[in-house]
């Protein structure tokens, strides 16, 4: 079965003024919309591997034969990192996390604060295209910068949240000012759907 784009659950406009509308607009459906047409024309020449998750490509990127194995990362990578970027942001998003993924910022990082600037500064430091992401490593929360389209799980952990750092993600908006990005950004998290990762994966 092929991969599918999966529809924004907002509108273009729901994140503004912190993300316009175009910019929505185009990174949906135009950039993760290539990534999944991409991936889908690499797994077709590879029929063995339909049916396989896009976490069981990444986590297993030795398995992916080596004709498609670069297609696959970048393009599986684009697809899933996106998936879960949709998902954390909220036009009711912003302010502090509760419930479990709170507790276990605040016994990894100290306090909200630090996560946050720990966060920001391993986004706002990844050099060239990149993420931000906050992931589970050996059951414990861990924060690095991703370039590209890699993620945690490429390197064995579970990513929770992570903010896309790419040219694309703010420069209609905020064009070179990526640390006024990274801060409108911090504006848009939806922390329900961030617990309820870390919920699920820890």
């Amino acid at each position: 079965m092929a991969f599918e784009l999966p529809p924004l659950p907002y509108d273009f406009s729901a994140l503004e003024p912190h993300i316009d509308a175009q910019t929505m607009e185009i990174h949906h459906d135009r950039h993760h919309g290539t990534y999944v047409n991409n991936l889908n024309g690499a797994i077709q020449k590879h029929p063995e591997l339909e049916g396989k998750s896009v976490e069981d490509l990444l986590s297993d990127l030795s398995s992916v034969p080596d004709d498609i194995r670069t297609v696959v990362r970048n393009n599986g990578g684009g697809h899933y990192n996106h998936s879960i970027f949709w998902q954390i942001m909220s036009p009711d998003g912003g302010g502090e996390p509760s419930g479990g993924v709170a507790e276990a910022i605040s016994e990894a990082f100290g306090d909200f604060a630090s996560f946050k600037d720990a966060l920001s500064k391993a986004a706002i430091g990844q050099f060239g295209s990149g993420w931000g992401w906050l992931y589970l490593s050996g059951g414990r929360l861990s924060i690095k910068g991703f370039p590209n389209q890699d993620n945690p799980i490429m390197d064995g952990g579970v990513p929770i949240m992570g903010v896309d750092v790419w040219e694309h993600a703010y420069y209609l908006k905020y064009q070179n000012k990526r640390p006024d990005y990274v801060a409108a950004w911090w504006n848009t998290v939806n922390w329900s759907a961030v617990n309820d990762r870390y919920s699920q994966y820890r």
